[in-house]
């Protein structure tokens, strides 16, 4: 018996009066330049933000933005069961944090709560049920979609069946068969069926009519893998829940057209259900967008192996790097060297520029998966630490301390001039100090400059005459003069040196130690370790300036011998 289709779609979903011709004058075609790239980042809020999630994230941030396109946030919040209450808000304050910012979707206003900023919303899934139904239907219309109906406690059964227990028992050389006689059985329905399911109450779910053959091929180009061949889709996958909520594959298809995306950035895991997608963007006629599937972070386990990067493991959660003392910048500047491989070639050669400056290469993604590496993050963040500016070193670390320290920020805060003074020492030149590797080293760094949080951390080298010590502080006290420059400062220093039978000159010291008592690097290491607490601190002319002599000549007393 033949189907009226029109007369099905109709019975299906008899509160649908928009049709597909609506909503595309609704959300017309953007208005923008010419290779002009639209991206979106769509997570579920089902938890933290994965520390592989900055990939897609920044991969779409950077495409739009460098050609003049749009970059938007869309949540894909279609599973009630997985949803975090919450947890959208703090995805988007994470990303924040990380520089990513939107240029119109789901964004957190000042009251904490999520607006919609653009005109091709709402930007929660959960909100665009009508916009679905407008499609399914027309998909049934068409005979291309199909309902499979489903008692109450049926679904309940499904609901509760043991997923993983019926996997372990599966019968897989039979599975195919099976799945294909029952998709086939469930095709074969009359209209009388459907109109007393209806009468009945029962939900249904919707499914796709697939035309494709499993042992065919389609072949596509990923952006970042290059051509593929793939197994055409042969399943009639589920398009509608029997909650009218759809699934990710008919959800996003719909949204990428209207919202304009032209290209999608996600993990490698989807790629088996691209041939769906691919599908549905037929179906629907919709441009299918380009696709790019990006490998996923890997680590080294115990042994040496490359392992997932889990949720479990150290550096998976984005909001723990803020904790740890990295700072946004070092965590995205670490990323771009794991996405293009000619990043730290152009950082190298470009050291004052931001990192977004940087001209993102698709071409220069590797399609091979990344290795995390905590080293390799330190480093980044090292160099990206010296690069700043007193003043932006200065802004850093006191926005993080806010949070993670509070004596420090008590400190920074109680006079900012003399802080900036501090984070001065050594910047600026092709060879700037690198002495933070992240920002939880700071307060050890710069402790000594307080006296409240002054302490001697280091001790005289064994057999240091102690007679020499007093006599080096005595005569240092006797000459210093703050108003000396640098060089007449250790010539004063050099001259101590002299009059204590240490030599003065390095070369000379070297040639014949035995000569002498020690060296001025002595000298200099008594008035460092008094002055400072420690043996390698920054450059000691300058401390003492920025001490002042008061307080100088109080750390000289007060040095136990």
């Amino acid at each position: 018996m033949s189907i009226d289709y029109q007369k099905l779609a109709d019975l299906l979903f008899p509160q649908v009066t928009d049709t597909p011709e609506t909503l595309e004058s609704r959300f017309p075609a953007r208005s923008l330049p010419e290779g002009a790239k639209v991206t979106r980042f769509a997570p579920s809020p089902t938890g933290f933000v994965h520390f592989g999630g900055l990939f897609p994230v920044m991969v779409g941030e950077r495409l739009a933005h460098q050609s003049g396109g749009v970059f938007y946030l869309r949540i894909e919040d279609t599973d009630g069961r997985r949803e975090i209450p919450g947890a959208a808000e703090a995805l988007i304050t994470t990303l924040s944090q990380y520089g990513i910012h939107f240029d119109e979707g789901a964004i957190l206003g000042s009251d904490g709560k999520i607006t919609d900023v653009g005109h091709y919303g709402p930007y929660k899934q959960s909100l665009r049920s009508p916009i679905y139904h407008v499609y399914a239907k027309q998909l049934v219309a068409a005979g291309l979609a199909y309902p499979c109906f489903s008692t109450e406690e049926e679904l309940e059964a499904i609901h509760n069946t043991d997923k993983k227990a019926e996997i372990k028992s599966m019968d897989w050389e039979n599975q195919a068969t099976a799945r294909r006689e029952e998709m086939l059985a469930r095709r074969s329905f009359t209209m009388e069926q459907v109109e007393a399911e209806l009468a009945a109450g029962h939900p249904f779910v919707l499914r796709l009519l697939a035309d494709g053959d499993g042992e065919k091929k389609l072949t596509f180009t990923d952006l970042v893998r290059g051509k593929l061949d793939m197994p055409v889709n042969d399943e009639d996958f589920v398009l509608l829940k029997s909650d009218g909520i759809p699934t990710y594959h008919f959800a996003h298809a719909v949204d990428d057209h209207l919202m304009g995306t032209t290209h999608v950035i996600r993990g490698e895991e989807w790629l088996p259900s691209l041939p769906k997608h691919l599908q549905l963007f037929r179906y629907l006629g919709f441009k299918a967008p380009k696709y790019m599937h990006i490998s996923q972070i890997m680590r080294l386990d115990e042994n040496g192996s490359k392992k997932k990067l889990s949720k479990r493991d150290m550096g998976a959660n984005l909001n723990d790097y803020a904790s740890m003392g990295y700072c946004a910048d070092a965590v995205a500047e670490y990323v771009l060297t794991l996405l293009n491989s000619n990043y730290e070639e152009w950082r190298t050669a470009n050291p004052t520029l931001p990192y977004t400056e940087f001209p993102f290469n698709i071409k220069k993604m590797s399609a091979s998966g990344c290795l995390f590496d905590f080293n390799k993050l330190n480093d980044v963040s090292k160099n990206v630490l010296s690069r700043m500016t007193a003043d932006r070193m200065y802004e850093t670390a006191t926005a993080w301390a806010a949070t993670y320290d509070r004596e420090l920020y008590d400190h920074l805060t109680r006079d900012p001039a003399y802080a900036k003074s501090i984070f001065a020492i050594g910047r600026g030149g092709k060879k700037p100090r690198k002495d933070f590797t992240v920002l939880r080293d700071v307060k050890p760094y710069l402790d000594f400059f307080y006296d409240d949080l002054f302490t001697v951390k280091d001790a005289l080298p064994e057999g240091t005459d102690s007679a020499d010590v007093a006599a080096t502080f005595a005569a240092f006290k006797a000459t210093y003069d703050p108003a000396d420059d640098m060089n007449t400062w250790f010539d004063k220093v050099k001259a101590i040196a002299t009059d204590l039978g240490y030599a003065a000159d390095m070369k000379a010291y070297k040639a014949d130690p035995t000569a002498y008592r020690g060296s001025v690097a002595d000298i200099s290491a008594y008035l460092r370790l008094a002055v400072t607490g420690r043996q390698n601190a920054p450059d000691l002319y300058t401390v003492m300036q920025l001490l002042g002599r008061q307080r100088t000549f109080a750390r000289l007393d007060a040095f136990p011998l």
